[in-house]
């Protein structure tokens, strides 16, 4: 009964993470609209580093690694440096219902495929199966059946742009997650990428603290600490208790976050093509991963 208890504990924790990454798009546009996206994509990991410290420090994290550990969060934070700034640049033209739908959809749908051409990874009939289901969607949900290479506009380049940057970091992660522990790769992390974005804001004076009002400063610590620290060690603490392999499911609620918050502030309207194309990556990404019985293991493709 305890153990019952404390999973729906932990499945609730997964899913106020993921509502909160969803709304960080709405937050993020908010706060691009009121400066610029070099200075946001600073202080978000600014925020975000300063805050994670103390819960670092709390639960004792071993701050340890190995050289080929950290040159993967090197790596990891330079990229998300860049995906920081498409972040913000992409929420400065477009809607952040569609851009949170949209990263969060194609992200993995990337990541399988780098996977596959760079590591060789080997897939089953079935998962070749499943990643031609998520091209498809990712291909309506770009509406390239209906409007063809329009989607290389200025709203969705930088969309897609972020889901195939969010792909290499997602496979830098993997990599690490074997020499560090997953806070400490975190921490490390948002260091990287706020030092990073914040080389690229010194032009646009991002300490001028008064240029900026007080809608940019109230949705980026909001996007720091909730979105950032918060839902982030709520994500690892939870996905230790209830398995990493059933955590990739509750990343389908981010786009839900998202498109209502948008909804509500914005008034956005989600097209039909983002919806049909976005359930099918989901469904995509439960077929690659569905677990087989060694007994009805698939012949490797």
């Amino acid at each position: 009964m305890e153990e019952t208890k404390n999973s729906t504990r932990y499945f609730i924790g997964m899913i106020i993470a993921m509502l909160l990454w969803g709304v960080a798009w709405t937050a993020g546009k908010a706060a691009a609209e009121h400066s610029n996206a070099q200075v946001a994509a600073f202080w978000r990991y600014a925020v975000s580093f300063i805050t994670i410290i103390p819960v670092i420090r709390y639960l004792k994290i071993p701050l340890k690694t190995d050289r080929m550990g950290f040159v993967y969060m090197l790596g990891a934070g330079l990229l998300t440096s860049l995906f920081n700034y498409l972040f913000f640049a992409g929420l400065s033209h477009g809607q952040a219902g569609y851009g949170g739908t949209m990263v969060t959809a194609l992200a993995p749908i990337f990541t399988y495929l780098m996977s596959i051409a760079v590591l060789g990874i080997k897939v089953s009939t079935r998962q070749v199966i499943a990643l031609s289901i998520g091209v498809f969607g990712a291909l309506i949900l770009l509406r390239v059946p209906f409007e063809g290479f329009a989607f290389l506009n200025i709203e969705s380049s930088y969309f897609l742009e972020c889901a195939v940057v969010w792909a290499f970091v997602t496979i830098l992660s993997q990599k690490a997650s074997k020499r560090a522990n997953p806070m400490f790769y975190t921490v490390v992390v948002f260091g990287i990428t706020g030092f990073t974005n914040m080389i690229f804001a010194l032009p646009h004076h991002p300490f001028d603290l008064h240029a900026y009002d007080a809608v940019f400063w109230s949705t980026i610590i909001f996007i720091g600490v909730f979105p950032g620290t918060f839902s982030t060690a709520l994500f690892f603490l939870s996905a230790g208790k209830i398995g990493a392999h059933k955590t990739g499911v509750f990343m389908f609620i981010v786009p839900v976050g998202a498109i209502v918050s948008s909804r509500v502030v914005y008034g956005e309207n989600i097209a039909l093509s983002t919806v049909i194309g976005c359930l099918l990556a989901f469904f995509a990404v439960i077929l690659f991963n569905m677990k087989r019985d060694s007994k009805t293991a698939e012949q490797k493709v």
